[in-house]
This record gives C-alpha cells, sequence and structure tokens, in this order.
C-alpha cells in the first residue's frame, strides 16, 4: 500500500514538472515572439535648445500576457533631461522615469558625460499595441568652435527596448547577448533580467556654437569697457565729493 502511494505521489510530482516546464517554455516562446515583432521608431519635435524626444513603440498584442516593458534611454553629453520638468508633468504622461544619476543642469557639454533614464510605461493589461512616451530634452552649451562652425551635431541613440516576463524564468533559452540587468520597476529597489532590443535607427539635433576666435577681442573689449566705466566713475564721485 506505502508503495502505490509513493509511486502515485511520484507520478504526481512528475506531471507537475513537466507541466510546469512546458508552462515555462510557452511564456519564453510568447516572449521571443513578442521579442520579433515589436518596433521602436522615434522622431524629434519642437526646435532650438529645447525639444522633444517622441518614441513609438509597436507591439504585438495577442502575445502580450504577463510582459512587462521598459524603455532604456542612453542620453549623450550634449543634452540633459530635467528632473524637476518632469516631476511638474507626472500628472499629465502615463509613464514613470528613474534616472541612472543626479544631473547637473548648469554644467557645459564638455564638463560632463552621458546618462541612462529608465521610463516605464504605465498601463492596465493587457498591454496596449502601442505604447507612446514624450519626454523632453535640452540642449547643453558647447565649446566655442575655432573652426568656423556656427552649429554642433548632438547623436541621439532610440531607446533599447527591454521586455520581461515573470514566468519565463529559462531566459538561456534565448540569446544571452541580449540579457540585461535593470531595475525591476520604477522604484530601484531590485534588478530583474531583461531581454533588449537594439535599433539601429539614430537622430541628429544641431545646436549653436560660440565662435572660438571672437575670444580674444571681446574679452579685450570687454576689460577696456570695465576700466574707462571706472574711471569716469571715479572722476564724477572725486568731482562730487560722493563718499
Amino acid at each position: 500500500m506505502y508503495f502505490a502511494l509513493l509511486s502515485v505521489l511520484v507520478c504526481l510530482s512528475t506531471c507537475h514538472s513537466l507541466v510546469k516546464k512546458d508552462e515555462n517554455q510557452d511564456h519564453c516562446g510568447l516572449l521571443r515572439q513578442c521579442l520579433e515583432a515589436s518596433t521602436v521608431s522615434v522622431e524629434l519635435g519642437k526646435t532650438g535648445f529645447h525639444r522633444e524626444v517622441i518614441t513609438t513603440v509597436e507591439l504585438r498584442p495577442d502575445v502580450l500576457g504577463g510582459i512587462r516593458v521598459l524603455l532604456l534611454y542612453r542620453w549623450p553629453s550634449g543634452v540633459y533631461v530635467d528632473p524637476y520638468e518632469l516631476a511638474s508633468l507626472s500628472s499629465q504622461r502615463d509613464w514613470q522615469v528613474l534616472l541612472e544619476s543626479s544631473v547637473d543642469l548648469e554644467l557645459p557639454a564638455h564638463k560632463t558625460s552621458g546618462f541612462l533614464t529608465y521610463v516605464y510605461p504605465s498601463y492596465i493589461e493587457p498591454i496596449p499595441g502601442f505604447l507612446k512616451v514624450t519626454i523632453p530634452v535640452h540642449g547643453r552649451y558647447h565649446e566655442p568652435s575655432f573652426s568656423g562652425k556656427t552649429f554642433t551635431s548632438v547623436s541621439i541613440e532610440p531607446p533599447e527596448l527591454l521586455l520581461r516576463s515573470e514566468k519565463c524564468t529559462q531566459l538561456n533559452r534565448l540569446d544571452l547577448h541580449n540579457i540585461l540587468d535593470a531595475p525591476c520597476t520604477v522604484s530601484n529597489s531590485s534588478t530583474c533580467s531583461w531581454v533588449k532590443i537594439h535599433h539601429q535607427q539614430e537622430l541628429s539635433l544641431q545646436f549653436p556654437v560660440g565662435d572660438g576666435s571672437a575670444v580674444a577681442p571681446v574679452c579685450g573689449g570687454t576689460i577696456l569697457v570695465t576700466m574707462i566705466c571706472c574711471v569716469a566713475l571715479s572722476k564724477h564721485m572725486w568731482k562730487h565729493q560722493i563718499v
């Protein structure tokens, strides 16, 4: 009797493992299909130093059950995002953002480095077929040019689309070169393994730069005008006995 009961338990355990394995393979297969069918496109809005990077993600809605979406932006040193502006716009957008580090809004481009932002779209299951994210970005001031150029180019890469399924635990069945560890949620309390898609589209922004050849005459003229004003002011104060 005990032997029969043990055999039943072993059989049930084996069946449960097989079912769980099949479910895991199914969810990993759905994740792979979603990766192959998803696209990311980026365009620019507005002009001047204050622009918008508009990202549209097209997803395959019929395979998106239980799949999470994350956009990873790798910003160059020539631009920045204003965390205070993002906070003020929080009620007007349907996504949350996590900055990798603090952003100094005053530094010029040649004295700072690039940074990362993680954008988590907010939605209620199932995921819609299209997700749209509009991020305001601002150009930094650049070093003056000594070659006569009046504008400089800043290249912006499209975001990496990261997908994750909590029910797909065997990511080694996918391409390991596309596995990336990133925060699970915007709270940044833990990291998870995500599968990424990197798109080759690239955008270029043009920002004006100063004329480096004018540095000497501008500085010399400024000093000369300052000295003349100081002399004139001193003579006026001496003449009228202003103390």
